[in-house]
């Protein structure tokens, strides 16, 4: 079972649906003993970063989170689930993330080209090797939808990046923790393929 935590964000019926048409069993919820029953949790979200950490401390989910990556339970962040994972955001002064990842959630620069916020499909680049793009091409494109962008600490956890103004680091991998900052919910058959290799990705130490 593949746990979808609820911290009142958007975009979680859209990764549920993705999940269930890739036939697995899904649970949307915010209690502590179905999170950490699951074989898999995810941290989907469309939203403004300073009050997705209010709520998710607000319910509680802080230690619950921690305590998932903690055990090596696979777990993977979506758009504004992969800013939570990190340290800071220009989105939201003095609001401080969840630290599980080192780095820092910046606005894109504004460039007459490139509109903010970004909206649309990009290409991916795999600076690293991940499990998450296992099977997919480089160059293939995805579905964005964000004004901020992450610049990871670690250049070795990012496992895939794409320009828009700037280069945006677009996905990491750190042991059991991913996450992406596009849509794989949203990106056709290559994001079904990601998520596929997500649900494949065996908990730590098995």
């Amino acid at each position: 079972m593949i746990a979808i935590i609820d911290y009142d964000a958007g975009n979680i019926k859209s990764v549920e649906k993705a999940l269930l048409f890739l036939g697995e069993e899904t649970c949307v919820t915010r209690e502590r003993e179905e999170i950490l029953s699951a074989e898999k949790v995810i941290l989907p979200g469309v939203g403004s970063f300073g009050k997705a950490m209010e709520k998710i401390r607000g319910y509680g989910l802080e230690a619950v989170i921690k305590e998932v990556v903690n055990r090596g339970t696979p777990f993977l962040g979506i758009c504004l689930g992969l800013q939570l994972l990190f340290e800071r955001s220009d989105e939201c002064d003095g609001a401080k993330g969840l630290g599980i990842l080192k780095g820092e959630i910046l606005k894109i620069p504004e460039k007459e080209e490139g509109k903010v916020p970004q909206i649309g499909w990009n290409s991916l680049k795999y600076p690293n090797h991940s499990r998450l793009f296992a099977g997919i091409a480089e160059d293939s494109y995805v579905y964005f939808v964000h004004s901020y962008y992450l610049k990871a600490e670690d250049e070795k956890i990012v496992a895939a990046t794409t320009e828009y103004n700037t280069l945006i680091h677009a996905a990491v991998e750190k042991d059991n923790v991913f996450a992406c900052q596009f849509h794989p919910e949203k990106s056709s058959e290559t994001g079904l393929h990601i998520l596929r290799n997500f649900i494949q990705i065996q908990r730590e130490g098995k």
